[in-house]
C-alpha cells in the first residue's frame, strides 16, 4: 500500500477527483434517453438465448437469421474447456452447457466438431442430462428428449388452493409463482414437439438416486411425488378441468402492457407455451403481443465475426433511473437541472396505482410504488420504490406538490409492506414459508422472498431521509438490521454481490437513521471492509461466495463493488488512507470517456444460481462514491 499512500498524499488528489467526477457525470448525462430514463444492458448467461431458440422451435416459428445470430453469440461465450458458466469467470454449469449444446446441434453444428466434442465430454463426465436441473429436463421433455414420467409432478390443482393452505401459490415468491402456474399447465398436457435432432448422447444411463430418508422433508415429498405420478394415470376429472381453466385465467390476468409476465424471462416463455397448449395459437393477439415484447428484450450487435443476438432476462429502467438521479445529485448536478427534472417526471409517470399480488397479504393497503421494468404493474417492489423516493425527494421540481403526494403514497405503501419481524422482502410481505423449498421441483433458484439486509437497508435509508428516523416502523427496521449482522461484521447481500453489497447498503442506512458511527455494529462493519480491501486499493467479491464461504469478501476489484465499500466507509465517517486508496483505484481505472470497465458480474438474481451484470452499475455507483467523497472534503 506504500505506492497508494504516496499517490493519495499528492496535493493534486482533490483536483483529480473533481475531474474524474465531472467526466463520469458528463458521460452519464449523455446516456439519458430523450424521455428521461436510463437503462443499461442487463447481461446474464446463454440459457436465455438457448431457451429462446427452443421456444421458437416448439412453436414452429424459428427462423434462420435468429438462429444463426443467437448461435454465434452462444458459441462466443463458450470457454476453452468446452463449457458455459452462469457468470464470467465462474465455474462450469452443467445445465447451461447441456442447453447450449442442444441448441447448437439443433441449428446445425456438427456434433463431432471440436467445440461440441469438448462440451459433450464435460457433460458426460459430470453426470449427463440425468444430473441437470429440473428446468433443463423440462425443456428436453418438450421435445421427447426426456420422459415426463421422470419429472416432478406439478398439478394444476395448486391454483385452487386457498390462500391459507400450505403450498398455495402465494406461498411462493412472485417470480416463482408466475413460473409455476404456467408450468402446471405444461406438465399436465405433457406435449412433445420435434427438435429435429437428438441429444441422447448426453445421457449417461445413471439410474435415479435412492430416495432420501422418509423422516426428512425431502424424502417425504419424494414419496408424495411417486403417489402423485400414480394418480396422474387416472382419467381427467371435472376438478382437473376447472384447475386448468383457473390457471389459464390467472395467466391471462397477469399479462403486462409490454406483452410479458412479470418483466422476466421464465414466466414469460412458460406462459406463452401454456397458452399455446390451451389453444391460443401464434396469431392470437395475446401471443402476438407476447412475442413482440420478447423482441424488445433482444439486443443485436455487430461483431468481427458477424451479427450476434442475445436476450435480456429482464430490463431495469426504473432501477437504473433512480440510481442515476442519485448519482448525479451526489456529483453536484443542480437539483433543478432539466435532465433531472425530465427523469423525475418519467419516474412520476411510472408510479403504480393498481393492486398486485402483494395485496393478497396486505388487502387493505392502498397501492403505490414502482416496479423494476417498463411494464410490471402487478409486481411493484419495495427496493425500487425506496430508491425512487430517495431520488425524487432531492429534486427541486416545478410542481413540488406532485412530488410530495407521490412520496407520501409510496411511503405509506412501503410502511405497510413491512414484515412481522421488522424487515422487508422485495415483492411481498411475510413471504417466508419454507415448505415449498422442499419440493422436488425446487432445485434451482430462490422460491420465497423473505426480508433481506440490502432491501431493508435501502428502505430504512429512505424512511430516515424523510424525517422518519424516530418512527416506530423505522426503529423496527433498524433493529432488524442490527439483529441480522453477520458475525464477521458484514451483511449478506441478497440482490447484489454479496457481503460488500449488503454492507454498502446497510451502513449508510443505519447512520442516516441516527445510529452513531461509534456504534459497535458500525465499527465491526468498517473493520470488515478494511480487512477485505485488495492490495490495489479496490474491493471485489466473487459470486462463489454465495456457495463457498471462503470467497466472502474476496475477488478481483470492480468499480461497483469498490464504490459500495466507499459509500459505507464514508457514511461511517472514515476519511483516511483506506478511503483514499479506494478513491485512488477509481481514478486509475476510469476510462477517458468517464466510465469504467467491468466485465465481472456483481448483481444477483438467485443466490447460488443466477447472476447479473448490470452495465450501468459500473458508472452510477462510482459517481455517487466520488461525489460523496468530494462533498465530505468541501464541508
Amino acid at each position: 500500500m506504500t505506492e497508494l499512500r504516496e499517490i493519495t498524499d499528492d496535493v493534486v488528489f482533490g483536483d483529480a477527483v473533481r475531474e474524474a467526477t465531472e467526466r463520469a457525470r458528463t458521460h452519464l448525462l449523455g446516456l439519458q434517453h430523450p424521455e428521461g430514463w436510463w437503462k443499461g444492458e442487463l447481461e446474464t448467461n446463454v440459457t436465455m438465448d438457448a431457451e429462446d431458440l427452443m421456444l421458437r422451435q416448439f412453436l414452429g416459428i424459428r427462423d434462420a437469421q435468429r438462429s444463426e445470430e443467437s448461435a454465434r453469440w452462444i458459441r462466443s461465450q463458450q470457454r476453452q474447456d468446452g463449457t458455459w458458466a452462469n457468470f464470467r469467470g465462474g465455474p462450469a454449469d452443467l445445465s447451461t452447457t447441456v442447453e447450449a449444446y442442444t441448441v447448437l446441434k439443433m441449428v446445425g453444428d456438427d456434433p463431432d466438431a471440436a467445440h461440441m466434442a469438448r462440451a459433450r465430454e464435460y457433460v458426460l463426465a459430470h453426470g449427463g442430462i440425468e444430473a441437470t436441473r429440473v428446468f433443463t429436463r423440462i425443456w428436453l421433455a418438450l421435445f421427447g428428449e426426456w420422459s415426463w414420467d421422470r419429472l416432478p409432478v406439478l398439478p394444476p390443482e395448486i391454483a385452487l388452493l386457498p390462500k391459507w393452505f400450505p403450498l398455495n401459490i402465494y406461498d411462493w415468491a412472485c417470480w416463482a409463482r408466475q413460473t409455476v402456474v404456467p408450468l402446471t399447465v405444461v406438465w399436465t398436457m405433457q406435449p412433445r414437439r420435434d427438435l429435429g435432432v437428438s441429444v441422447r448422447e448426453l445421457r449417461t444411463g445413471t439410474p435415479e438416486p435412492p430416495l432420501a430418508s422418509w423422516r426428512s422433508w425431502a424424502g417425504a415429498f419424494q414419496r408424495l411425488d411417486k403417489v402423485l405420478h400414480l394418480l396422474e394415470k387416472i382419467p381427467r376429472t371435472p376438478l382437473r378441468r376447472l384447475s386448468l381453466r383457473r390457471a389459464e385465467k390467472w395467466i391471462l390476468a397477469r399479462q403486462e402492457a409490454d406483452g410479458g409476465w412479470g418483466g422476466i424471462q421464465p414466466p414469460w416463455v412458460y406462459s406463452i407455451i401454456a397458452l399455446y397448449l390451451r389453444g391460443y395459437d401464434m396469431d392470437h393477439p395475446v401471443q402476438n403481443k407476447a412475442m413482440a415484447g420478447l423482441d424488445d428484450f433482444t439486443i443485436r450487435e455487430q461483431t468481427p465475426h458477424g451479427w450476434v443476438r442475445r436476450l435480456e432476462a429482464c430490463q431495469s429502467p426504473v432501477w437504473d433511473t433512480g440510481l442515476a438521479l442519485t448519482a448525479l445529485l451526489d456529483a453536484g448536478t443542480p437539483d433543478d437541472d432539466p435532465a433531472l427534472i425530465r427523469a423525475g417526471n418519467w419516474l412520476l409517470d411510472q408510479e403504480i396505482s393498481v393492486k398486485g399480488d402483494w395485496s393478497v397479504r396486505r388487502p387493505d393497503l392502498a397501492p403505490s410504488g414502482w416496479a423494476f421494468e417498463f411494464a410490471n404493474v402487478n409486481y411493484a417492489d419495495t427496493d425500487d420504490t425506496a430508491e425512487v423516493v430517495l431520488a425524487l425527494r432531492r429534486l427541486r421540481h416545478p410542481d413540488p406538490a406532485r412530488i410530495d403526494s407521490a412520496v407520501a403514497r409510496a411511503t405509506a405503501w412501503i410502511e405497510g409492506m413491512q414484515c412481522r419481524d421488522g424487515g422487508w422482502g422485495a415483492f411481498d410481505a411475510d413471504n417466508t414459508r419454507t415448505l415449498c423449498e422442499k419440493l422436488p421441483f425446487c432445485d434451482f433458484g430462490a422460491v420465497i422472498d423473505p426480508p433481506s439486509a440490502d432491501v431493508t437497508g435501502h428502505i430504512v435509508e429512505m424512511l430516515a431521509a424523510g424525517d422518519d428516523a424516530d418512527a416506530a416502523v423505522t426503529r423496527r427496521g433498524v433493529q432488524w438490521l442490527l439483529d441480522n449482522q453477520e458475525q464477521d461484521g458484514s451483511w449478506f447481500g441478497r440482490w447484489g454481490a454479496n457481503h460488500v453489497y449488503g454492507t454498502g447498503a446497510v451502513v449508510p442506512a443505519l447512520v442516516d437513521a441516527d445510529v452513531p458511527t461509534t456504534h459497535p455494529a458500525i465499527r465491526r462493519a468498517v473493520r470488515w471492509l478494511e480487512q477485505h480491501q485488495n492490495e490495489d486499493g479496490g474491493w471485489g467479491e466473487d459470486l462463489r461466495s454465495y456457495t463457498d464461504r471462503s470467497w466472502i469478501g474476496r475477488g478481483e476489484s470492480t468499480a461497483s463493488q469498490t464504490a459500495w465499500a466507499l459509500l459505507a466507509l464514508l457514511a461511517a465517517g472514515e476519511r483516511g488512507v483506506v478511503v483514499q486508496a479506494g478513491v485512488g483505484w477509481l481514478l486509475r481505472t476510469q476510462r477517458e470517456d468517464g466510465g469504467w470497465d467491468e466485465s465481472l458480474f456483481t448483481g444477483t438474481g438467485f443466490p447460488g444460481d443466477f447472476y447479473i451484470n448490470y452495465h450501468l452499475y459500473r458508472l452510477v455507483f462510482p459517481l455517487s462514491a466520488l461525489g460523496r467523497f468530494l462533498s465530505v472534503g468541501d464541508r
